[in-house]
């Protein structure tokens, strides 16, 4: 396995959906699995899987894949044009702590350039325009960032530090999707959210349920 680098998320590393989604590859791409990243993905670096373990080259453990039961961590939808208004006001165009994200970067032309705002209830919600080739670690990708923005704020960057993800369908390239996320709770620097991913009309395609991780002050 190799996460290129246009699949970065934190300077020099992979984005942690799209990591997440090639290592879940490794036992059933479409899930319910469960992937808890132990060190930033490493990008053009050959990795493999051993015993439900991903390795660098050096033996260290970037990862842990495993199987888990079925569940549902759905966030309800909204009609396009509404995440199409919430993204406007994405924060992540003024403050982005990685802003070559591959996911919701905005100084990544060739990302999904998701961008999640925020609803008036506190869910964030973002128009997705499937590219060509679409691939389930697309999916865990898209299902990945808008759960984040519901809890990071200014000066308060969080990392992803585990996903489990259903990919019930893909979407075709080129559909106009929507991405909604939420908290569902937490404590001290884990953030516990929900992401769920809609086709055009309105099909749920996937929905993931995360732990992010603040990082202490620089």
């Amino acid at each position: 396995m190799l996460i290129e680098s246009r699949f970065a998320g934190p300077p020099g590393s992979g984005n942690g959906g799209w990591s997440a989604g090639v290592f879940a590859a490794a036992l059933d791409d479409r899930g319910p699995v469960e992937v808890t990243l132990r060190r930033p993905p490493p990008l053009e670096t050959p990795l493999t899987v051993v015993d439900g373990e991903v390795h660098d080259p050096g033996g260290a453990v970037v990862a842990q894949v495993r199987r888990v039961e079925p569940f549902r961590a759905v966030v309800p939808p909204v009609d396009r044009a509404t995440a199409e208004a919430a993204s406007v006001a994405y924060p992540g165009l003024v403050d982005h702590p990685f802003p070559g994200c591959y996911v919701c970067g905005p100084e990544n032309p060739h990302g999904l350039r998701i961008f999640p705002g925020r609803l008036p209830d506190g869910r964030t919600a973002a128009p997705f325009d499937a590219p060509d080739p679409v691939a389930p670690a697309t999916v865990w990708a898209a299902l990945d960032c808008p759960g984040g923005w519901a809890v990071i704020a200014p000066g308060r960057p969080y990392v992803l530090g585990r996903i489990a993800a259903v990919v019930a369908a893909l979407p075709e390239p080129g559909d106009a999707c929507v991405v909604t996320g939420a908290t569902v709770g937490g404590a001290g620097r884990k953030a516990e959210v929900h992401s769920s991913l809609y086709g055009p009309t309105g099909t749920l395609l996937g929905w993931a349920r995360a732990t992010w991780i603040a990082l202490p002050p620089a």
